[in-house]
């Protein structure tokens, strides 16, 4: 059994669920046996900025405490650094050491720190192509491993359930803004039929300029809630930005969609070109008349979209399941420890 100390950011990040978590049952029947510790105070700094210094004490403490008592594993994933934005206490974790990283981590601050992590590791686990390019161009050694979704938690609901006229979005509230950015396409996809409805999965509400509140539905994020949320829902959207940030990203939410069954609809950038390039599962849109006609589609022709929920559903279970990747993150783990030795 090979005994692993994961480092993630906090209980509450989603990244620590979905990159390490939940791989946790999987990892243990493949003979890996991997203790989780998250940063007790997170490792994001608090909104108010008045609290960052008192947090910052008491989360390098904490995270230096954690890295020095917690020694006896034969391995260290790191999820991405324990500080944001900082290397700080990882090098007193024991070696060998695996860094698992899910975003352009080098982006919005110095790259220094995050090739001065890596270079400390053995091995860089990457979510896509875009990230693993990125530290290999520093001569480190990766591999990439996308991020897996629980096929067996998402899967489609009964037919009863689905609301022909809802489009979906699910995220967190700081990606709002990609929300906001396809706007008039949703306005003017949802003036078109009076049944039509956006429902936004979400920790905050959001605040549209022109699309009245009566067609949106709120429904406030939570584990026991967003599955169903999905389940009823005619189609998936993901829109982003071109942007280096956005060819970072691992496609979570994109997968949540097609494993409910959902065709997609999604801005086709890094990961999500990866995904739509799998099969018929949707449709890539970057201006509003793309968007307009995307969601029109699936909207209007049932036939059609559920054979594209039924493609995107295939996908994700063969490729991107916790049951398929759990196995690989077993191998990538033990390559690590053998090789450091």
């Amino acid at each position: 059994m090979l005994r692993v100390t994961a480092f993630t950011g906090g209980s509450a990040v989603p990244s620590a669920r979905f990159r390490v978590r939940q791989y946790i049952p999987e990892l243990q029947r493949a003979g890996v046996d991997l203790h989780e510790s998250p940063a007790r105070f997170g490792s994001y700094p608090p909104r108010t900025r008045a609290l960052r210094p008192g947090w910052g004490v008491l989360s390098l403490a904490e995270r230096l405490h954690a890295a020095v008592t917690l020694r006896k594993g034969d391995l260290t994933l790191l999820q991405r650094e324990m500080i944001s934005t900082l290397a700080t206490v990882e090098r007193w974790t024991k070696p060998p050491r695996v860094l698992d990283v899910d975003d352009a981590i080098w982006l919005g601050s110095s790259r220094a720190y995050a090739v001065s992590l890596a270079c400390r590791c053995h091995t860089v686990i990457c979510g896509n192509s875009y990230i693993a390019d990125f530290f290999a161009s520093h001569g480190l050694r990766t591999v990439v491993l996308p991020t897996a979704v629980d096929t067996d938690r998402f899967h489609p609901g009964l037919q009863a359930q689905k609301e022909p006229a809802v489009i979906c979005w699910s995220g967190s509230s700081s990606g709002l803004r990609f929300l906001y950015s396809i706007e008039q396409a949703l306005r003017a996809v949802l003036a078109a039929d009076a049944m039509r409805r956006l429902t936004v999965v979400c920790d905050a509400p959001p605040r549209f300029h022109s699309i009245s509140a009566d067609r949106v539905r709120f429904i406030p994020w939570s584990q026991e809630v967003e599955v169903a949320a999905l389940q009823g829902a005619r189609v998936g959207i993901m829109p982003l930005d071109d942007s280096s940030w956005a060819r970072g990203k691992c496609s979570y939410k994109l997968l949540t969609y097609m494993a409910c069954g959902l065709p997609v609809v999604a801005t086709p950038v890094g990961m999500n070109s990866e995904l739509l390039s799998r099969g018929e599962i949707g449709f890539g849109a970057h201006t509003t008349d793309e968007w307009v006609d995307a969601l029109e589609i699936t909207l209007r022709n049932a036939r059609r979209s559920e054979a594209m929920g039924e493609t995107g559903r295939g996908v994700a279970t063969r490729e991107y399941s916790v049951r398929v990747l759990g196995p690989r993150l077993a191998e990538i783990l033990r390559s690590a420890k053998a090789g450091s030795n």
